[in-house]
């Protein structure tokens, strides 16, 4: 799917591929969905990732408030730099060790409802003119959120994937 272009578009890519991530864990079972993924990575199982998804929302709700406040968020997260973001994922990692999966998959149900109750209280050309909210810099709020969603998703989907090959 081509990179959302509106706001019909992002809700759309966004739900489905969330759903899509959904429908793929829930043909796995417990065992797999706990189990360790098989390749190098920073993520080494299902919980990690979605924890990933969950974090990342949790950035960009926090871009969001203080941007609207009329300031200027710490972009990525407060100690990092978009250059430094393998860093700040491997510190995500980190934090969300000691949580259990069922934990992870409700935060990021009600982290990926947030995320779409912010889009739907935008329309198109909130979210797709670029420069039209200050703290977004030279881009559009809409990118920001096709990239804390859809594409996220997307993401996601890959990684979950690779592991479920090896699984059959």
């Amino acid at each position: 799917m081509a990179r959302p272009k509106n706001k019909n578009e992002l809700i759309q890519a966004a739900e489905k591929n969330y759903q899509a991530l959904l429908d793929l864990i829930d043909t796995m079972t417990e065992a797999e969905q706990n189990g360790i993924f098989p390749f190098e990575d920073r993520d080494r199982n299902v919980r990690d990732v979605l924890a990933h998804l969950h974090e990342w929302h949790e950035m960009m709700n926090q871009w969001y408030k203080v941007g609207m406040q009329g300031e200027k968020p710490d972009m990525p997260k407060k100690g990092y730099t978009w250059k430094t973001t393998p860093e700040l994922n491997l510190a995500i990692w980190r934090q969300y060790q000691d949580t259990s999966l069922p934990t992870a998959k409700t935060l990021l149900a009600n982290s990926h409802t947030r995320m779409m109750r912010l889009i739907e209280s935008h329309n198109n050309e909130e979210l797709f003119t670029k420069k039209y909210y200050p703290w977004t810099n030279s881009t559009s709020l809409g990118s920001y959120l096709v990239s804390a969603t859809a594409s996220h998703y997307d993401w996601a989907l890959k990684k979950i994937k690779k592991y479920h090959r090896r699984l059959v």
